[in-house]
């Protein structure tokens, strides 16, 4: 038994976690947001569409004529 955290590694293989993983991994995560962020901040407003048009559709098989 370990008392060290364990992560799940590539093809099923388990590896316990290392000390400088884990500021690798919130370094990443923190360039991932901040990238995101700016993405955000560039995006442009943009003006809703107007309202379409009416229009009448047909659904096929809904107009029967009656023969007497």
């Amino acid at each position: 038994m370990t008392n060290e955290q364990l992560e799940l590694g590539i093809g099923g293989t388990i590896a316990p976690a290392q000390g400088g993983r884990r500021e690798g991994k919130i370094a990443r995560a923190a360039w991932w947001f901040a990238q995101m962020r700016q993405i955000v901040d560039r995006a442009m407003d943009w003006q809703p569409a107007g309202e379409p048009r009416p229009e009448q559709s047909w659904l096929p098989g809904t107009h029967r004529q009656v023969r007497v």
